[in-house]
C-alpha cells in the first residue's frame, strides 16, 4: 500500500520560467560532450553544494568543464537561471492535487536543485504541502544516488514498497527511483516518452493511485 508520494519539483509541480535552463547552459558553455552527460556533470557541480552567490556556483561549473570562467559567461549563466526562477509558476493542477493527496498520504519534495531554488518554493507557498523537502544541494547527493531517496524514506518513516516517486525525467526521477528500489510514475506532458507507468499531468495521479490498490 502506498503511504508516501515523493514529488520532483521542476517540470512536475512547477513550470520553468524560461526554456530549459540546462539546455541554455549547454549552449552557453558549448562542452564537447552529449547533452545527457553534460546534465550529469553540471548538476553535480552546481546542485550538490550550497553557494552563497550564484557566481561562485557557476565558477564551480566552469571548473568542472574546464572552461575559462570569463565574466560574460558567468553573467549569461546567472541571467538564464535568474529568469527561470523569477518567472517560474505553478501548473494549474498543482495546488488542488497536492491539497487532495495531503489528506491521504505523506508528501515529500525531492529535487536536484541549486541553493537558490528554495526561494521559489517559498514564493509559491508550496512548503505547507510537504512533510519534508529534500534538496540535492543540502544532502550533497543527486537523485541518481540511492542515498537521497533512502534519506527521504527514513525521514518520512516509510518503506520502499510504501512509496511512489513522481517526476518528469526518465534519466533522473525514474532511474533514481529504480536504483533505490522504489516504484515511479513518469509525468509525460508532451506524450513523447516510452514508459509503462506514465501520466500526462499530476491531475491524473489520484486515479492512478486508486488503480494501485
Amino acid at each position: 500500500m502506498i503511504k508516501a508520494i515523493l514529488f520532483d519539483f521542476w517540470g512536475t509541480v512547477v513550470e520553468n520560467g524560461t526554456y530549459s535552463p540546462l539546455r541554455q547552459s549547454y549552449d552557453i558553455l558549448r562542452p564537447r560532450m552529449a547533452f545527457g552527460q553534460f546534465v550529469q556533470l553540471f548538476e553535480k557541480a552546481f546542485m550538490t553544494s550550497a553557494f552563497k552567490e550564484q557566481a561562485e556556483g557557476f565558477q564551480a561549473v566552469c571548473d568542472a568543464f574546464g572552461v575559462q570562467p570569463k565574466p560574460f559567461i558567468i553573467e549569461k549563466l546567472i541571467g538564464t537561471w535568474n529568469k527561470n526562477r523569477m518567472f517560474a509558476k505553478l501548473y494549474p493542477e498543482t495546488i488542488p492535487v497536492l491539497g487532495e493527496l495531503k489528506k491521504k498520504y505523506k508528501l515529500a519534495l525531492v529535487s536536484n536543485c541549486d541553493s537558490f531554488t528554495p526561494q521559489v518554493v517559498e514564493r509559491l507557498e508550496l512548503d505547507k504541502f510537504f512533510d519534508c523537502m529534500m534538496f540535492s544541494f543540502e544532502i550533497g547527493k543527486l537523485k541518481t544516488d540511492p542515498e537521497l531517496y533512502a534519506a527521504t524514506l527514513k525521514k518520512l518513516g516509510v518503506k520502499k514498497n510504501e512509496a511512489l516517486v513522481v517526476g518528469d525525467s526518465l534519466e533522473t526521477d525514474v532511474a533514481g527511483a529504480n536504483a533505490a528500489g522504489i516504484s515511479a510514475v513518469l509525468v509525460d506532458r508532451n506524450g513523447k516518452r516510452e514508459f509503462d507507468k506514465k501520466i500526462q499531468t499530476i491531475k491524473e495521479l489520484p486515479v492512478f493511485l486508486e488503480g494501485l490498490k
